[in-house]
């Protein structure tokens, strides 16, 4: 028996953490793989790259990050996770952010970014975060929206990794960004149902809930931003639906052109 357990909650905003079994591992065997299926990304090998960002291991959330990881594996393609709070990841912007210093009176944090860009100066946690970004293909945030937004660990992530520098700067944004030739997009649930984002209701449509992030952080950095894969209301569906909606998640992602 399916049960579900309500996160917090904003008159439909917050996405509903809805318990159910991991339907599939995340280690689990690759599917075997056919040329079609790698002809969907035009025979290209993709790295991809998925910061997730979830708190419960048996959420709707977590089924679904599940199916990406071994859907993308079965296509013939890498795929990296960064399950930010099973890694226990540290959103606060600080001075732990270097192993350098700029100006120790005063944090300037674009100031002390830039300096560390030049000369190595990041926190291990950090290097290593970029190093995934740097190498990826394709890249993946997967969250519930929350307030309007993304939740907290997910914001501190892209605060603290996409730094002056590296991320952008010197001229390097939009058309000229740091990673322009690679794509990302949005995964996410929405505790709402799909009325209550067309733009008639309470909220506006997810498209322009998803601005700050797909222009203002994806697109800003050279990101060719592709179409956010939403599940609304999750936990005001059956068990069947919402298993639905995790199969039709991985066939969208090997059906990417």
């Amino acid at each position: 028996m399916m049960k579900s357990v309500a996160s917090h909650s904003h008159r439909g905003v917050a996405s509903h953490a809805v318990v159910i079994p991991r339907i599939i591992a995340i280690r689990s065997p690759a599917r075997h793989v056919c040329a079609e299926q790698i002809n969907d990304f035009g025979g290209q090998q993709l790295n991809v790259f998925i910061v997730y960002a979830h708190h419960e291991p048996t959420s709707f959330n977590a089924a679904l990050l599940d199916e990406s990881v071994t859907a993308l594996r079965a296509a013939g393609h890498d795929v990296v996770v960064s399950d930010l709070h099973a890694m226990k990841f540290d959103p606060v912007s600080d001075r732990r952010n270097f192993v350098t210093t700029f100006d120790p009176q005063r944090l300037k944090q674009q100031a002390e970014e830039a300096h560390a860009s030049a000369h190595d100066g990041f926190a291990p946690d950090l290097k290593a975060e970029t190093a995934k970004l740097d190498r990826c293909d394709l890249l993946i945030f997967q969250f519930p929206i929350w307030w309007l937004g993304m939740p907290a660990i997910l914001k501190g992530w892209v605060d603290r990794v996409l730094v002056v520098g590296h991320a952008y700067g010197g001229g390097r944004y939009f058309e000229t960004g740091r990673f322009k030739g690679k794509r990302a997009m949005c995964t996410l649930t929405v505790g709402g149902l799909s009325k209550d984002y067309d733009g008639s209701g309470a909220y506006a449509d997810v498209d322009t809930v998803l601005y700050p992030i797909h222009r203002g952080i994806l697109a800003f950095t050279g990101f060719e931003v592709l179409p956010p894969f939403v599940v609304y209301g999750p936990n005001r569906i059956t068990e069947d639906e919402r298993k639905d909606h995790v199969a039709r998640y991985g066939k969208s992602l090997t059906e990417l052109k």
